[in-house]
């Protein structure tokens, strides 16, 4: 049985990291590198960093950012945003990252996927996957949730894992940040028909939204981040009690 995996998100806008509800209203809760060395310490199994405005601002994503993070933890990492050809992923690559994590220009240019892929392989591949429930639909978002495209959730996963990607991270945009659950209906559906892992996103408010979207959702990981970031859950807390509900975590 692969374990189930606890992954704290980190946004990260102009170097800080931030937190909003629903994409909107950010503000500043603490320095990257710092807050990233403490989750390893505290048992986190993954990281993830977002440069949330790097699409919608036009901006090459963080490097010297990732280095610096690559120095300082010994867990590994994704880092995503604005990475928009082969030579952003190879650049963040190279600096340290595990992974990479494409969205906005994915969705603009799928063959992207393609080409991270057959260069690396498609474990260095997360493709992170923004929706919203609308018209009976969940319509994918690009440029941070802040534009609808006419692409749909399941087909455009689908997609994504038939051009190479090794992970899916879905973020239910009517989910993020409100700590009232996740969007579990729709991880299990994603999980069943694909056949790479799936990282859930948007909506932890509680061990009890995690544990449900580990079980019942079908999540291959929880990822969450304003539970961690103020200190409503520790990771060492919340993997003791996933392991009293039988939750296979490291």
């Amino acid at each position: 049985m692969v374990a189930k995996r606890i992954i704290p998100c980190l946004d990260v806008k102009d170097g800080a990291v931030v937190k909003g509800i629903n994409f909107e209203g950010l503000r500043e809760v603490g320095d990257a590198v710092e807050m990233g060395v403490k989750y390893a310490r505290e048992g986190a199994d993954e990281l993830v960093y977002l440069d949330i405005s790097a699409s919608r601002e036009g901006r090459a994503t963080f490097t010297d950012l990732v280095e610096r993070i690559a120095l300082g933890i010994d867990i590994p990492f994704t880092v995503g945003g604005g990475i928009s050809s082969l030579d952003d992923a190879s650049r963040l690559l190279d600096r340290g990252a595990d992974k990479i994590s494409v969205n906005s220009a994915a969705v603009a240019r799928p063959e992207l996927i393609s080409e991270i892929a057959a260069k690396y392989g498609s474990q260095f591949v997360v493709v992170a996957v923004d929706a919203k429930f609308k018209d009976g639909l969940w319509r994918v978002t690009t440029h941070g949730g802040s534009r609808f495209t006419e692409r749909e959730l399941f087909a455009w996963a689908r997609e994504a894992e038939d051009r190479g990607a090794g992970e899916i991270l879905f973020t239910s945009m009517d989910h993020d940040g409100t700590k009232a659950g996740y969007a579990c209906d729709e991880y299990a559906r994603l999980s069943e028909m694909l056949s790479i892992p799936i990282i859930a996103s948007g909506g932890a408010g509680s061990i009890a939204d995690i544990a449900e979207v580990l079980t019942r959702g079908k999540a291959d990981a929880a990822l969450a981040a304003s539970i961690f970031h103020y200190g409503e859950i520790p990771i060492p807390v919340l993997k003791e009690s996933l392991r009293k509900q039988n939750i296979f975590v490291r």
